[in-house]
């Protein structure tokens, strides 16, 4: 009976909170829970009884609802949003400003030939250093068209940016996150991120968060330029990275292997087997060489039955290499022609699932389509609000600072200099990304010593970055290769081709790779390719 009798006290209670009756609400003395302002949102009450009657209910509070006065709380509604905005303020920043008894951060954006080589020579023992790109490695891309064709494996041409700069593994204060830069807050000193979910894609989508710099680094590179021709994106495969190289050597040996199975037309198989390559510059000659030398030493020995079928065309608008001098062009033509590979003159006008057509209307089927006609900006520099120079680079000046903002600076393939400066915007090749992020780290790690590593704490004169080149290199298949040493095209120098050139071609490519490591996987991947062909396993 007692029992009964308290279960009808908590009925009447709840009939009073109903009917909103001020007469009738009971004093709650053995029910402990605080109301907060929720603003007419949903919210779970903590326990409320010790019979567990109210326990882990929703309700909807609002004061207006019971006559309850906000008075009471102590707490208005602005200043309730006022704490939940810093409290999801807080949340969001990754790494906030550096006191003076931390070292100075330096924030490097991407992982390519320019921001790796910061990364390198950037003095640990006076800056920490935090890495933000939506990939964990360098790739040498020199040596990228080998790996399409199993001539090298993808991890000889992959260097790890933690084996790049160590401190990003053991340093408290340095990190290395896997993340999409999205802006840049100058007046703050900050950069928004959004971690990346598809690691193979690069794409975010993750958590959001920020990070203080006192000295920013944009080395993010540039995009494949597409020249707003319709299904390249969808149908054509770009050669930048890993990931596309791993694309091209997958559908090259799918399409082999397909056209064995029996039922295809003789049509049918030349279009599948005809790799059709667009671009003439030094990365479309040297995979269409490695293209043509795979096919007369592995299609014809391990693919016999079809191997009179497949072809190699070179699409070029203008001339191939014309880059290099004019002796050196005509005999990369020769050479090309010679290993079977047919060159075309004609501008795409566009791109089909299975065919793509020209300007004068030629149309030409394909069953493995590779796009290299050079970068341009990407979408990420296009959005920050720094001023441009010439190609739609971000604008820099001879210390490669942007001008205005002192502690931000640009490299690579996503920077070019400023008319002011009265010099051309530079090629976008690896030598000058990487001559480039050494200039920079050494600046950087004077501008330390001097006083001026703290975000605005100003500058000092610094000498300004000098390009001189040194040469351009490029294979064509069949133990062949071309080395131009002139410093421009309008002056004088050694040009060599033929043996003796590939040999000057791999010994050089073989010093450069960054660590030890991938110099022994590179000279091992040759010497098993020479003696025993190349991998043509598919995974």
């Amino acid at each position: 009976m007692k029992l009964r009798g308290l279960l009808n006290t908590v009925r009447a209670a709840a009939r009073a909170f109903e009917t909103q009756n001020p007469h009738h609400i009971p004093t709650y003395n053995s029910i402990d829970f605080k109301c907060i302002p929720t603003h007419g949102r949903s919210f779970t009450s903590p326990r409320t009884s010790s019979l567990g009657l109210l326990q882990d209910q929703q309700f909807l509070w609002h004061p207006a609802r019971y006559g309850i006065s906000t008075a009471a709380e102590r707490v208005s509604d602005k200043e309730a949003d006022n704490e939940i905005s810093t409290q999801a303020a807080a949340l969001e920043i990754g790494l906030g400003p550096t006191r003076n008894d931390e070292k100075p951060r330096v924030v490097v954006l991407g992982t390519g030939w320019g921001a790796a080589r910061v990364l390198k020579d950037l003095n640990t023992r006076i800056y920490d250093v935090v890495c933000i790109s939506p990939r964990n490695h360098m790739v040498f891309t020199p040596l990228l068209a080998s790996t399409c064709v199993g001539t090298l494996e993808f991890r000889s041409v992959a260097e790890p940016v933690r084996t790049i700069q160590p401190a990003l593994s053991n340093a408290a204060d340095s990190y290395f996150y896997l993340a999409r830069c999205t802006n840049i807050d100058t007046e703050n000193h900050e950069v928004h991120c959004e971690a990346v979910l598809n690691e193979t894609q690069g794409e975010g989508g993750g958590e959001k968060f920020k990070v203080a710099y006192d000295k920013l680094v944009i080395g993010t590179g540039a995009e494949a330029s597409t020249f707003g021709i319709d299904g390249v994106y969808e149908h054509a495969i770009f050669l930048r990275d890993v990931k596309n190289a791993m694309d091209i050597r997958t559908k090259l040996l799918l399409n082999l292997m397909n056209c064995e199975i029996p039922g295809k037309s003789v049509e049918e198989k030349k279009r599948l087997l005809h790799c059709v390559v667009v671009g003439g510059g030094p990365t479309g000659v040297e995979f269409s060489g490695e293209l043509s030398d795979f096919i007369q030493r592995d299609v014809h020995r391990k693919f016999s039955h079809v191997k009179d079928l497949i072809a190699v065309t070179l699409i070029e608008a203008k001339e191939i290499l014309s880059s290099f001098d004019v002796r050196l062009r005509q005999y990369a033509t020769n050479q090309l022609q010679k290993t079977g590979v047919q060159l075309k003159h004609g501008m795409v006008k566009h791109v089909f699932p299975e065919k793509l057509e020209l300007t004068d209307g030629t149309e030409v089927p394909y069953g493995l389509l590779v796009w290299s006609t050079g970068v341009g900006p990407s979408s990420f520099v296009k959005s920050l609000p720094f001023e441009k120079s010439k190609g739609g680079r971000i604008g820099v000046d001879n210390n490669l600072r942007v001008p205005g903002f002192e502690d931000v600076y640009a490299v690579g393939d996503c920077s070019g200099y400023l008319e002011s400066t009265g010099k051309p915007v530079l090629p976008a090749l690896a030598q000058v990304a990487e001559r480039q992020g050494k200039y920079l780290a050494h600046s950087l790690n004077k501008l330390a010593k001097s006083g001026h590593a703290r975000a605005g704490s100003g500058t000092s004169p610094l000498e300004p970055f000098v390009y001189k080149h040194l040469g351009s290199m490029a294979t064509v298949g069949r133990y062949k290769a071309l080395v131009d040493l002139r410093e421009s095209p309008d002056k004088g120098g050694l040009s060599l081709t033929g043996f003796k050139s590939w040999l000057i071609w791999r010994s050089a490519y073989l010093t450069r790779v960054v660590s030890w490591r991938n110099r022994l996987y590179v000279a091992i991947n040759w010497a098993t390719t020479f003696f025993f062909g190349r991998d043509i396993s598919r995974f």
